[in-house]
C-alpha cells in the first residue's frame, strides 16, 4: 500500500481522482487538502462519494508522511506551492496542471503512449492536458513512422466539464444545452504539448496544426477529427496504429465505427484510421476527465510504483 495526498481536492478532476483511488487496492488516501472546504466532509462538495468515505477536507498537510502527491489545483498554483514547500527526497509528484508540461525542473511528460519507460523511472511527472491526449494518439503513429509530412486540420470537440467546476458564462446549463460554439481557434493552449511531442519523435517534420476547439452540449467527452494529404494506403495506416498501440493498456484500434460513449467513464483512447481520396481521416475519443486528466493520472502513478498498469483502472463504459 502506498499513502497519497491530493492538493486542490474540491474540483473536477479530483473528485474523479478520489472516485478512483478510493477503489485502488494499493492506495489509502492521507489527507485532501482545500482551504475552502477545510473541515468539511468531502461529501458535501463531491456528492457523489456518498457511502464511499468518511474523509473531511483539510487545510494542512504532511509531505513526510505520504508517497504520492497529486496535484489538482488550477494552472500557476504548483510553481507557487512549490516555491513555498520542499519536497521530500521520497515523494513522487503527479502534476494534473500544465505547469511542468514542458519537462522543466526535472518533470517528466505523462503520456504512456510515448514515454512509457521514463514514467516508471521519475519522481515527477507532468500529466498531460485533455484536448493534447486525444490530438497526440491520433498523430503520434504518424509522426514515429516519418509520416506526418502535411499540415493537419483537427476539429475537436469537448464535454462542459472541461472548462472546470467554476461557474461561467460558456459552462451553465441553460447556454450550453442544445448548443456548440468555438474557443481559442487556432491558439489553444495544448498545441505547445502537442507539438513538442510531435517534433521529438519526428524532427524534421515542418506539419502545421490547424486546430479549431469547440464545446459540446454534453457533459464529459473529447471526440477528435484530424486529416491531412497523405500517400499511405489506408491497410498500411492502420497497420502503422495496430504496430504502434500493439501492447497499449488503453489505446485501442476501432475496426468499426467510433462513438464518444465507447469511452465515456473509462481510460480508454479509441483510435480510427480511413482513407479518403489523398485524404487520410484520423478519429480519437476520450473520456476529457478520466484519460484526460485523472484516470491517465492514476495510470502513471501505477507505472511509477510498478502496480498492473491498469489497477485500479477497469472501468465500464456508460454505453447507455
Amino acid at each position: 500500500m502506498i499513502k497519497v495526498g491530493i492538493i486542490g481536492g474540491a474540483g473536477y478532476t479530483a473528485g474523479e481522482l478520489l472516485r478512483l483511488l478510493l477503489n485502488h487496492p494499493e492506495v489509502e488516501i492521507s489527507f485532501v487538502h482545500s482551504n475552502s472546504n477545510a473541515g468539511n466532509p468531502l461529501t458535501d462538495v463531491h456528492e457523489g462519494l456518498i457511502g464511499e468515505t468518511e474523509l473531511h477536507f483539510s487545510d494542512s498537510y504532511d509531505l513526510t508522511a505520504i508517497d504520492c502527491l497529486f496535484m489538482c489545483s488550477g494552472h500557476g498554483a504548483s510553481r507557487r506551492f512549490w516555491d513555498e514547500n520542499e519536497r521530500p527526497q521520497q515523494l513522487k509528484v503527479i502534476d494534473l496542471a500544465q505547469d511542468f508540461r514542458d519537462e522543466s525542473c526535472g518533470y517528466v511528460y505523462g503520456l504512456p503512449e510515448m514515454n512509457r519507460e521514463r514514467i516508471a523511472d521519475t519522481m515527477l511527472l507532468a500529466n498531460p492536458g485533455c484536448f493534447a491526449t486525444a490530438i497526440q494518439l491520433a498523430l503520434l503513429p504518424l509522426a514515429a513512422t516519418g509520416n506526418l509530412k502535411s499540415d493537419v486540420h483537427i476539429t475537436g470537440i469537448t464535454g462542459s466539464t472541461g472548462a472546470g467546476v467554476k461557474p461561467g458564462a460558456t459552462t451553465h446549463f441553460s447556454w450550453r444545452h442544445a448548443n456548440m460554439s468555438v474557443y481559442k481557434a487556432f491558439n489553444h493552449q495544448h498545441l505547445i504539448e502537442i507539438n513538442r511531442s510531435l517534433r521529438c519523435l519526428m524532427p524534421d517534420s515542418d506539419a502545421e496544426l490547424e486546430f479549431i476547439p469547440m464545446r459540446g452540449d454534453f457533459a464529459r467527452g473529447i471526440f477528435v477529427t484530424a486529416y491531412l494529404k497523405s500517400d499511405l494506403s489506408e491497410e498500411d495506416a492502420v497497420k502503422i496504429y495496430e504496430d504502434y498501440y500493439r501492447g497499449s493498456a488503453f489505446t485501442f484500434i476501432a475496426p468499426k465505427t467510433l462513438d464518444l460513449k465507447q469511452v465515456v467513464n473509462t481510460n480508454k483512447a479509441i483510435v480510427k484510421v480511413e482513407k479518403h481520396g489523398d485524404k487520410l481521416l484520423i478519429m480519437s475519443a476520450i473520456d476529457n476527465l478520466l484519460k484526460g486528466a485523472s484516470g491517465q493520472a492514476v495510470q502513471n502513478m501505477n507505472l511509477m510504483f510498478g502496480f498492473d498498469e491498469k489497477c485500479g483502472l477497469r472501468l465500464k463504459p456508460s454505453a447507455f
